[in-house]
């Protein structure tokens, strides 16, 4: 019988931005499911640079308590499950950043990069791809002029330039502008996986893995995990090193999906997933699982 592969959730939100559990509950189904670590991952504060209030976003005024019940339940925790302090840090073209200096400051022991904002070339306000399907269709409209694949290569621009900016551990679910659009024909498959060819090169060069993400499979959003199959075998033609989250919003899915994300890895003939172990006077460690 083959061993069941370890496992972790390092892709969790809680109530200190849009979860709907505390960070106690997380951490008890985290060890009850038999996972390796959990991690906490709110989405950063982008209040500031946004010049508005993003209801998902961890508030300025609570960054302080979020570091401070984290690493309450490291300790209440230690020797049961390991327990792990970061943040999903959004890049937002010349607005935010993973490496910006007040995320730095918080001693965080990993962070998550995404993309989830685009700032359009027309001058309007930046928007969320990661939204409803209509406030996607909006965007292309009223941001992008109509033009789909112009909005598909602004996404991609932007993951290319946090990712050469750098500052983050987990490059965050790759192609979640996929989750309302993947059955659309909003632009061609071909030229979107060459995008994808780049976004993998660029990662190569970084030290940075890549989540396999099974949250659009929990809420019920799209049938697959970001990132997608073809994806997944471009990234495996690189030998890039992934790690399976779950983008946990609720202590039910914690773990959810886990299986589907499992044999994906391996039709895209990935053998290995990656657990994250802590840092290192600065250098991050990680430990191999085999599939």
């Amino acid at each position: 019988m083959n061993k069941k592969p370890l496992l972790s959730s390092m892709h969790t939100h809680t109530i200190f931005c849009d979860g709907e559990d505390d960070i106690e509950t997380m951490c008890r189904a985290a060890y009850e499911n038999g996972l390796f670590a959990v991690g906490f991952s709110a989405h950063v504060s982008c209040e500031k640079q946004l010049g508005r209030e993003i209801f998902w976003n961890l508030k300025e005024n609570r960054v302080n308590d979020y570091v401070n019940e984290v690493l309450a339940a490291k300790k209440r925790w230690n020797g049961k499950i390991n327990v792990f302090l970061g943040l999903e840090a959004d890049y937002i073209k010349n607005i935010r950043s993973p490496n910006d200096d007040d995320i730095k400051a918080l001693n965080l022991d990993y962070i998550i990069g995404s993309v989830h904002y685009l700032v359009p070339k027309n001058g309007k306000e930046p928007f969320t791809v990661d939204g409803s399907l209509k406030e996607l269709e909006d965007g292309i409209n009223e941001c992008f002029d109509g033009d789909a694949v112009s909005l598909m290569h602004s996404y991609y621009d932007a993951q290319l330039e946090m990712i050469s900016m750098g500052g983050f551990d987990i490059l965050g679910h790759a192609d979640i502008l996929k989750k309302y659009c993947h059955n659309k024909n909003f632009w061609p498959e071909k030229e979107e996986n060459a995008r994808q060819i780049e976004i993998v090169k660029a990662v190569s060069h970084s030290g940075i893995v890549i989540e396999v993400n099974t949250g659009g499979l929990n809420r019920k959003k799209i049938n697959e995990t970001f990132p997608s199959l073809s994806f997944l075998k471009i990234i495996q033609k690189y030998n890039i090193p992934v790690i399976i989250t779950a983008d946990a919003h609720k202590a039910e899915h914690i773990d959810g999906n886990y299986n589907f994300a499992l044999n994906m890895l391996k039709l895209a003939d990935i053998k290995e997933h990656f657990l994250f172990n802590g840092k290192n006077n600065g250098k991050t460690l990680w430990l191999k699982e085999k599939i």
